[in-house]
């Protein structure tokens, strides 16, 4: 049986400037997210229907509902958080 055992980000806390960048983050993933559904043949649908391919997430970020929205925001923050568990520096050039 699989269980999860994602790095431990718990005592991670982001720096103000990294948590200013949240929504640019968040909706980079979305956007990296559509660009590969768009590859494999995916299409704007109402409803989501794996055998036709169509999804209702295809749309810009600002259109996805909070719920979709908010889990981009923590699949960035989370990426974020566990570059800096590892140990990384993230710096602004």
């Amino acid at each position: 049986m699989y269980i999860p055992k994602p790095i431990d980000t718990s005592n991670i806390e982001l720096p103000e400037e990294i948590t200013e960048l949240t929504e640019q983050i968040a909706e980079n993933v979305h956007e990296n997210w559509a660009k590969g559904r768009i590859a494999d043949g995916w299409v704007y649908g109402e409803k989501r229907d794996d055998e036709k391919k169509t999804t209702p997430c295809l749309v810009p970020y600002d259109e996805l509902s909070e719920t979709e929205k908010q889990f981009d925001r923590v699949t960035a923050m989370e990426s974020i958080k566990t570059i800096l568990a590892l140990g990384y520096k993230i710096e602004k050039i």
